[in-house]
C-alpha cells in the first residue's frame, strides 16, 4: 500500500490566492455541498461515481481530493493510485477550510 501524500486546507487556501491552478476533486455527496458548499474551482464527483469517471482524469496530473473531514478523500487517493494516477489528500477537509465556497 502506498502512503498518500497531503496537503493542508491551508496551502491549498494559500495557492489559490496567489492564482496557482490545483486540479481539485470533491468526493462528498451532492447533499454535503448543497449544504456546507464547495471550493470554487474544484469539480464534484461523488466518490462511488470515480470509478466510472476514470476518463475525466489525465495520469500527467495531480489531483487533490477533497471530502468533509479526510477519511473519504484518502479512500479516494489510495484508489486513483493503484490506478496509476498522482493523488494529495486534503487532510482535515472541509471542516477546516476557511476560504471561499460556493
Amino acid at each position: 500500500m502506498h502512503e498518500v501524500q497531503t496537503i493542508t486546507p491551508e496551502e491549498v487556501q494559500a495557492r489559490l490566492e496567489q492564482g496557482e491552478t490545483l486540479h481539485l476533486v470533491d468526493v462528498r455527496e451532492d447533499e454535503e455541498i448543497a449544504c456546507y458548499g464547495k471550493i470554487p474551482e474544484a469539480i464534484h464527483i461523488k466518490m462511488g461515481d470515480i470509478p466510472n469517471k476514470l476518463s475525466y482524469f489525465n495520469k500527467e496530473d495531480t489531483y487533490i481530493f477533497i471530502c468533509k473531514a479526510g477519511v473519504r478523500s484518502e479512500h479516494v487517493c489510495m484508489y486513483m493510485q493503484e490506478q496509476g494516477y498522482k493523488a494529495i489528500n486534503m487532510i482535515g477537509g472541509m471542516l477546516y477550510y476557511t476560504g471561499k465556497t460556493e
